[in-house]
């Protein structure tokens, strides 16, 4: 795997955020979220030309070869500018279990097609209570009549899927007589329905699917626990990235307001009461920063990835909720963009794990470590 200088990754954030902040505007975000499928087709051009999508991926199947801790820079800024494009469920989720799970011919058929922006991808691992934890799952899987020609029929349902109704490609995860597998299957394919689903956050599309009887190709081994926790952990660090990049902007947003604000003839930047929470709200940021950095290029990813979500999650829920109460009135409006940082916060919160699994994961590994 290719390494960069931490040089070369500011010229790279720096190019990043320059074509999403023309890109990605208010009225562009607005535009798509109440579309059906929620994308802004300009934003995810410009993120396929930067070659974004397929940064991790090898070059030998069309990417760049690179690993987390560069994609975490382009998923700081995507949550930065609150990019809406299918980038979150096809490379933050459906590519590191592509890569974790091993199966060179299933990378090498839709590798090149995600890469090239051709192909959108997403994971479906959730079901009754949206939790994202492999022992819960219950959609089960079994080899169809005439053996593995036949490949695999597929009985259950997910939900909270990211972009589960509008993705080309879902790696459906289902239980076999022999554990945990990963099955690949088209949007278009017979008995499966894709409902959407009404959440907090209109930037981020979700949907509940139902399979019945649905073919799937198996990817990877059968009994895949460990690839499983594995992609996990690398999808938990970049959403990480992503929910560092809400408060940032949110910082920014508030710094700015706080410096044109009048009130009592002086700005409101000048109360002691509101540095404080801006110092306080910075100081959240860049722990989340660091944390991401850390599990970003850890050797123990399970512990910082839960760490990182920790800390990026806990920052960006108090810093876009000190946007909106900081901004007085207009943060509350429907105009104001507070509100669309602080839907994306609360629902990133909950979406690869809520934060008292973490820290029980984290306990548990603290217990093992010292045992």
């Amino acid at each position: 795997m290719t390494t960069t200088s931490e040089e070369d990754l500011e010229e790279f954030r720096e190019s990043v955020r320059d074509a999403l902040s023309a890109t990605s505007t208010s009225a562009a975000i607005r535009t798509a979220m109440m579309t059906e499928r929620g994308w802004d087709e300009p934003t995810w051009n410009l993120l396929v030309r930067l070659d974004i999508p397929g940064l991790m991926l090898p070059e030998r199947h069309g990417g760049s070869g690179l690993g987390a801790a560069e994609f975490a820079v382009a998923a700081e800024e995507c949550g930065t500018w609150l990019a809406c494009a299918p980038l979150f469920g096809t490379s933050v989720l459906a590519v590191p279990l592509l890569l974790e799970l091993g199966d060179e011919a299933a990378i090498a058929r839709y590798g090149p097609r995600i890469a090239r922006g051709e192909l959108t991808a997403t994971v479906a691992l959730a079901e009754a209570g949206a939790r994202w934890d492999v022992s819960a799952v219950r959609t089960e899987a079994a080899p169809a009549a005439g053996g593995q020609g036949g490949g695999w029929r597929l009985r259950g349902a997910k939900s909270h899927v990211v972009d589960g109704a509008a993705a080309d490609l879902l790696l459906v995860v289902a239980r076999t007589s022999d554990g945990p597998a990963v099955f690949a299957i088209e949007r278009e394919a017979a008995g499966l329905t894709a409902a959407p689903l009404v959440t907090l956050d209109l930037t981020r599309k979700m949907a509940r699917l139902e399979l019945d009887d649905v073919r799937g190709e198996l990817v990877g081994p059968v009994g895949c626990d460990a690839a499983l926790a594995a992609a996990s952990d690398v999808s938990r660090a970049l959403l990480a990235a992503e929910q560092t990049g809400v408060a940032q902007r949110c910082l920014d947003m508030t710094v700015d307001y706080a410096k044109t604000r009048i009130q009592f003839a002086r700005p409101i930047g000048s109360f002691q009461v509101v540095k404080q929470r801006l110092a306080d709200a910075l100081i959240q940021v860049e722990s989340a920063r660091s944390a991401v950095y850390t599990a970003t290029r850890s050797r123990q990813p399970a512990r910082d990835s839960r760490v990182a979500a920790l800390m990026a999650g806990r920052a960006s829920a108090w810093v876009t909720a000190q946007t909106i109460q900081l901004h007085g009135g207009i943060g509350f409006t429907w105009e104001h963009d507070a509100h669309l940082y602080f839907k994306r916060a609360r629902t990133s919160a909950h979406l690869l794990g809520e934060a008292d699994e973490h820290i029980a994961a984290l306990a548990g590994m603290l217990d093992h470590e010292i045992a």
